[in-house]
């Protein structure tokens, strides 16, 4: 179901929030006849569980080819796994969530479908201590926090995300898995990301025609010549895997805690050296519009262990300051 019935907003979007379609009650029969050569999945949630606001945090950007939903109320996901490349299909029928998925990777996809849906997650160790994040938290008992389990998945785009608009970011990210990437499995059209040695081998005028400078191409690059490291990050504490991340020349705090928190569900994974978040957290928290980190830091202090959730319970709140200067130009290095 829809997470929440006001206008979907560019800090609404921030926070992790995908409006999903309600559906019209097809039922398990028609999950099982989307395609063929699928396997499926069953799984209950223990307790409340909104699909747009947990899954939303993978998506990037309206045209992302890899995320997608669709009129029938389900979440489509292409993606690649250990196993292989994977399609996933998820939507809520009463308490369950019904999955299928196609591809090599089909298995190894459906059986952590809990831990994508958030069942590692434990909400009830946050508890609200603002009146906002009290609102916030109450309007929105399905967020859980999605764990993918897979590190060079989230990075690539978050290292495109690095000092420029989303829209930019966005822009890069669809032209890259589209031309370099594989069509995904199954019946939707959609692409799965290239592997660690496609994203080494895309040659310098496709970085550069995607929008995408040297310093964050080189990154990428350098990240998927060592990806088998990074990916053992997965499955290590927050501040070991951030290091691990952080070993990796072009990769900081920002972009460790951005992908960390998908990879990883890490609730505590405070992204720090944020452009605007430290502002949009002071002012909703303190009346603090010119807030930097260590304002924000101590502001989330008191939700030590869930400063993540904290911050996307912020922005999905929507309460952001007044915009007092122009937007950040829109710039396309492709063009040069």
């Amino acid at each position: 179901m829809a997470s929440a019935p006001d206008p979907l907003t560019r800090t609404g979007v921030r926070g992790g929030r995908t409006d999903v379609p309600p559906g019209h009650g097809h039922g398990h029969g028609h999950a099982r006849a989307a395609g063929s050569g699928s396997k499926a999945r069953s799984w209950a949630p223990d307790g409340p569980l909104d699909l747009g606001l947990t899954l939303g945090p993978l998506r990037r950007g309206p045209g992302d080819p890899t995320f997608r939903t669709t009129p029938d109320g389900s979440v489509w996901r292409a993606t690649r796994t250990p196993e292989g490349a994977a399609t996933l299909r998820v939507s809520r029928h009463g308490g369950a969530v019904d999955a299928e998925a196609w591809g090599p990777g089909a298995d190894w996809i459906l059986d952590r479908l809990p831990e994508l849906l958030g069942a590692g997650d434990d909400p009830t160790a946050f508890v609200p201590r603002h009146r906002l994040l009290h609102a916030s938290h109450r309007r929105r008992p399905g967020l859980r926090l999605t764990r993918t389990g897979l590190v060079l998945e989230s990075l690539v785009p978050t290292v495109l995300e690095q000092k420029v608009t989303s829209d930019e970011a966005y822009r890069a990210w669809r032209r890259l898995v589209r031309g370099h990437g594989e069509p995904a499995p199954g019946p939707q059209d959609m692409y799965v990301m290239p592997d660690a040695r496609g994203w080494a081998l895309i040659p310098s005028w496709d970085w550069h025609r995607a929008g995408v400078d040297a310093k964050r191409s080189g990154t990428i690059v350098r990240a998927a010549r060592v990806a088998a490291r990074l990916e053992e990050a997965a499955a290590m504490e927050l501040p070991e895997a951030a290091r691990r991340l952080e070993a990796v020349p072009g990769i900081g705090p920002w972009t460790s805690a951005e992908t960390l928190q998908r990879s990883n569900g890490a609730p505590d994974a405070v992204t720090t050296g944020d452009l605007h978040l430290p502002g949009i957290i002071g002012y909703a928290l303190a009346g603090d519009r010119d807030a930097d980190d260590a304002v924000m830091l101590e502001l989330l202090a008191p939700y030590a262990g869930q400063r993540h959730r904290a911050a996307r319970l912020v922005l999905l709140a929507g309460r952001t300051p007044p915009r007092r200067a122009p937007r950040m130009p829109r710039g396309d290095i492709g063009r040069l």
